[in-house]
């Protein structure tokens, strides 16, 4: 998510008054708050058409601010401020991301000051996704892992490549694969979107028992955004994608132009190579 790619437009000190904090007073009498937001868009099309439906009504999403802020209450401003940035993303069209400025003036500390605020910035991200399965029903397992995904909410399924049958990898010897690749878009975290993953690899009996071995499904993050992360528990891009035939194929099916943030090569060109140096091997 790139925030520089995006036009913006700005709703400044929005006053509404809610029923946020800590203290039951607090939630029982309600107080001022003011909100700040920016949504990023594209308002190119709006501008050269001049017609609203291409753009974000910013009088709409002030009543949707107000109203989501009545109508809940959350003891912490960033509760508030983070449940107000899903609900605007998934039910704002055109809505690529928004900061969401969330202002306490009356704040109870105690002492003298002009207003207490927390500011976020949310959005929605691009991941590719590999699949696979060679034990029991394969399709089966790859289609559940599929619908799972189109009915989280905070994902939205772009492009599904196709399902390919390719031999094991690693040298364990075992049935053959079924692996596809997938995009989404997502607004969950990469540790979010791994855990999200576990839990369906675990619906569907996945066992780690031996690495490279059978498995029921096999979900795994390859790219997400152009974001470079190295951890204990995930490393993006996914390490040894540019070397795997099985990943690259589907991958190219649905995304040719993808470019490895890393390596600065596109899909394409990185199943060329793969493919050049398995011909050149089997020679």
């Amino acid at each position: 998510m790139n925030l520089e790619q995006f036009d913006k437009i700005s709703i400044k000190n929005l006053e509404v008054f809610a029923h946020h904090g800590v203290f039951p007073e607090e939630n029982r009498l309600g107080q001022k708050f003011l909100v700040s937001a920016d949504l990023y868009t594209d308002t190119r099309t709006a501008g050269i058409t001049d017609d609203l439906t291409q753009s974000i009504h910013y009088g709409i999403v002030s009543q949707q601010i107000t109203e989501f802020l009545q109508n809940h209450t959350y003891q912490l401003i960033e509760a508030a401020a983070e449940q107000l940035a899903q609900k605007l993303l998934l039910h704002t069209e055109h809505l690529q991301a928004v900061t969401i400025e969330l202002k306490k003036p009356w704040a109870p500390v105690g002492l003298p000051l002009e207003t207490v605020s927390v500011t976020i910035t949310r959005g929605w991200h691009t991941a590719f996704l590999g699949l696979g399965s060679n034990l029991g029903d394969k399709q089966a397992y790859l289609d559940n892992a599929v619908k799972a995904l189109a009915e989280t909410p905070g994902c939205e399924l772009i492009k599904v490549s196709d399902y390919l049958c390719t031999k094991p990898y690693g040298g364990v010897e075992q049935d053959d694969f079924l692996n596809a690749c997938l995009s989404l878009r997502t607004l969950f975290t990469p540790q979010e979107l791994l855990l999200l993953l576990h839990r369906i690899e675990q619906d569907a009996k996945r066992e780690r028992l031996i690495h490279w071995g059978p498995r029921t499904l096999d979900l795994d993050i390859l790219l997400y955004d152009d974001l470079i992360m190295d951890t204990e528990e995930l490393i993006i891009p996914h390490v040894e994608m540019h070397l795997r035939e099985f990943v690259l194929k589907p991958l190219a099916q649905i995304a040719p132009w993808k470019r490895h943030p890393i390596l600065g090569l596109t899909v394409s060109q990185l199943l060329a190579q793969v493919s050049s140096s398995e011909t050149e091997n089997s020679l």
